[in-house]
């Protein structure tokens, strides 16, 4: 296994030298989105409408940031279950999405859609959040303000450890 110290608007390249179980410092930009922001992404995108962030070559973490702390950018934010976004995430992929970051298993369609888009799941420790808060310098919300934890923020990532779970192809820790 390998260790890798990659930024984020990198993914979409250098997702194919990544396997499964291999170690990822992530740094740059990463967006929250959990299942309330994923079904009203979705939507938009079947009405034709602009999305909050360019899927293209995007990361996204699940998870749903706990209020900042007075002088800190961020509070608890560690992943949920991956699982709940199942439904959403293979078209995500087919339009783009380069990355997802959470926790637990996922489906075969989901699996399918990553080796067909290159692309890659990272695991994050689930049970940390307010270590990996840690390596979060920047927190500002983008969309669905009024979904509170759960709506859609952009996140500076400083060397945020994650293991690659599902590699684009087709390897998985959960097999």
């Amino acid at each position: 296994m390998a260790e890798y110290r990659i930024d984020s608007s990198l993914i979409a390249e250098l997702s194919p030298e990544l396997r499964c179980g291999d170690r990822v410092l992530l740094s740059g930009t990463v967006y929250t989105a959990r299942d309330a922001a994923h079904k009203r992404i979705v939507a938009m995108l079947e009405k034709g409408e602009t999305l909050p962030f360019e899927l293209e070559g995007a990361c996204v973490y699940y998870a749903g940031p706990t209020p900042a702390p007075p002088g800190l950018p961020i509070g608890s934010c560690g992943p949920t279950t991956s699982s709940r976004m199942d439904p959403y995430a293979p078209l995500l992929l087919d339009k783009g999405l380069a990355c997802m970051i959470g926790k637990g298993p996922r489906s075969e369609k989901v699996l399918d859609a990553i080796v067909r888009n290159k692309a890659v799941y990272l695991c994050a420790i689930g049970g940390a959040g307010a270590l990996a808060a840690q390596c979060i310098t920047s927190c500002d919300v983008i969309a669905f303000e009024e979904l509170g934890c759960e709506s859609v923020k952009r996140l500076t990532f400083k060397d945020f450890p994650l293991i690659v779970g599902i590699d684009c192809q087709g390897g998985s820790l959960f097999s």
